[in-house]
């Protein structure tokens, strides 16, 4: 009858006990039987060396959302003369007439332009196109 009224703690000792034994015996059935298994890797490419989903993976980004901006110019200014600007004032830009202005694409150059008019409305047609090395040694 004594081992039916064990105390709360002593029952507790023995489980945690039995647990670790447990965990011991898993741990080593599991270090015998231990096989590094092979690296499976999807092959990426074709016999033609070239990517199998590369449409597919440029299809993912083709419908995210740029902002596109063309910038005439700069200029910086005080806070007093900002507040005193008004209706008719004029403001003097870093950039010459006829200089081309800069196509942003989120805040990167990317192109530049010059500004035309089609069917009443302001358009750009670009004069030359940053390529990506360009832009990339920019950065740095």
């Amino acid at each position: 009858m004594s081992e039916e009224i064990q105390n709360p703690e002593a029952q507790a000792a023995d489980d945690w006990a039995e647990a670790m034994a447990e965990q011991e015996t898993v741990e080593a059935e599991a270090e015998q039987t231990q096989e590094t298994p092979a690296a499976e890797f999807e092959n990426l490419e074709d016999t033609s060396g070239t990517l199998v989903e590369d449409e597919a993976n440029l299809d993912i980004i083709l419908d995210i959302p740029v902002t596109i901006s063309m910038e005439i110019g700069r200029t910086q200014i005080s806070i007093r003369n900002l507040l005193q600007l008004n209706q008719g004032s004029v403001v003097e830009l870093d950039r010459l007439a006829g200089e081309p202005m800069d196509v942003r694409v989120n805040g990167t150059l990317v192109a530049h332009g010059e500004v035309v008019v089609v069917n009443e409305k302001f358009g750009i047609r670009l004069t030359d196109v940053i390529s990506p090395a360009e832009r990339i040694k920019k950065l740095k």
